[in-house]
């Protein structure tokens, strides 16, 4: 069994812990656990053989579950450009020698169902499904053997991205962190339970395929990203990486056949042995 976790809002408006094993979703704390999530992170050895009890016994959550970001409070959100080699020949920003960082704040946090809106005077709106790292351990100065050892786990994520703010200036943080321009999720699934390396990735548009890739694409692996990372700046548990996206961007395409998000547009990002992250744009 893989057991996938998850926050979701309970009925008083609080978040709450879940676990999904694909067909069955229990409240980890209704059944009288009262882990978090640093605990989940220290102690997952010994805590996942719980959850799976849980999920064999416990009373299902019913109706519509309304969820929360899989990660809620990360310290920090750290994301990776042009680190697909099909991305990279379909955009003009040249090929870094080392991962092309950049950052995205605590107000772009949102969730699989959550709404996605355009910031006043902003109109070129542009999707690029990434898997997204959750660090589980403190890692600084990592090889990339104990930067692998550090991930706890991957979630699907998308970075949601303002073109046209992105190109005023050389710093793409204005394009990049708007409000609620980085959901995550719908779960988390334990780095132990997928190839990270050969996972494939896509994006549909009302229905419409507009990525198809995977991530044996990647030309920094996730443990690579990590490591170079933390010779520079400590990673604490519940941090996020955004690890870069496949060809298939709006701006990849030639400028006449752009088509940017709209108000009504579905966006769903799905990742092999993940789950589906679906946004609409409001």
């Amino acid at each position: 069994m893989t057991v996938k976790l998850l926050n979701f809002y309970a009925a008083d408006g609080t978040v709450q812990i879940g676990a999904s094993d694909g067909t069955k979703t229990v409240d980890v704390s209704a059944v009288g656990y009262s882990w978090g999530w640093p605990e989940i992170f220290s102690d997952w050895e010994r805590i996942v053989p719980q959850l799976e009890n849980i999920l064999k016994h416990a009373k299902p959550l019913a109706g519509n579950i309304r969820l929360a970001p899989a990660v809620t409070a990360p310290g920090k959100i750290l994301c990776v450009g042009l680190n697909y080699a099909s991305h990279r020949a379909e955009v003009p920003f040249g090929a870094p020698k080392y991962p092309a960082l950049f950052s995205k704040f605590n107000n772009a946090l949102n969730a699989a169902g959550g709404e996605v809106r355009l910031p006043a005077g902003a109109r070129e709106l542009d999707y690029e499904a990434e898997l997204v790292v959750v660090i589980g351990k403190r890692v600084k100065g990592a090889s990339e053997e104990e930067a692998a050892a550090a991930i706890f786990g991957y979630t699907v994520g998308n970075d949601f991205t303002a073109r046209d703010l992105q190109r005023r200036t050389s710093q793409w943080l204005l394009g990049k962190t708007p409000d609620g321009f980085a959901p995550i999720g719908p779960s988390i699934v334990p780095a132990a339970a997928l190839d990270a390396a050969n996972l494939a990735i896509q994006t549909f548009v009302n229905g419409e395929l507009r990525q198809d890739g995977t991530t044996a694409d990647m030309i920094f692996s996730p443990a690579a990203i990590v490591s170079y990372i933390s010779k520079c700046m400590t990673l604490e548990p519940g941090d996020i990486i955004f690890t870069g996206t496949p060809h298939g961007v709006i701006f990849g395409m030639p400028e006449k056949e752009r088509r940017w998000l709209k108000a009504g547009d579905e966006v769903v990002v799905k990742i092999e042995g993940i789950g589906e992250l679906r946004n609409v744009i409001a």
